[in-house]
């Protein structure tokens, strides 16, 4: 029996919206299921269900236009320095790795300051990997717009 009460509720339960009102009471403003007055407004909900996307019941943006005053700004630039989570990024400094996406300051704290440096034609920071006292490594680090561009590992 209480499992056909429940199937019954679960059908109904959309039936069963109630209704909201807003209403002005002494210069506040009041919601209610019941009218409150003669200048109740009916306020409509929009069902809310679960599942879904988190802006499916979103109204929609209005549109915007520029006043006639308005001069009209130029979109900006899309940034070149892709998204690194902060774990991942902690990980690649901890592990003195360089890679695409880093900013200036990340590639300091993980290689420390750049012995070599180039800004024309582009900017290029080369830093040196030594082993026994024997130059083993170049490593040189390519910018654009402040971020890595690529990472390119040479043999001397």
């Amino acid at each position: 029996m209480l499992r056909i009460f429940t199937i019954a509720l679960l059908f109904l339960s959309p039936v069963l919206q109630a209704e909201v009102y807003r209403c002005t009471q002494g210069g506040s403003v009041v919601y209610s299921d019941q009218p409150c007055g003669a200048g109740a407004v009916t306020i409509e909900i929009e069902d809310n269900h679960i599942g879904g996307r988190l802006d499916q019941n979103l109204p929609p943006a209005p549109a915007t236009a520029p006043e006639p005053g308005e001069t009209s700004q130029p979109p900006e630039q899309e940034d070149t320095c892709r998204f690194i989570n902060s774990t991942d990024l902690r990980r690649y400094i901890i592990r003195k790795q360089v890679v695409p996406g880093m900013t200036r300051d990340n590639v300091r704290r993980a290689f420390g300051n750049p012995p070599e440096t180039y800004t024309s034609p582009r900017e290029v920071w080369i830093y040196q990997t030594r082993y026994y006292g024997a130059l083993y490594e170049l490593t040189w680090v390519y910018f654009r717009d402040g971020c890595v561009e690529k990472v390119v590992y040479r043999k001397p």
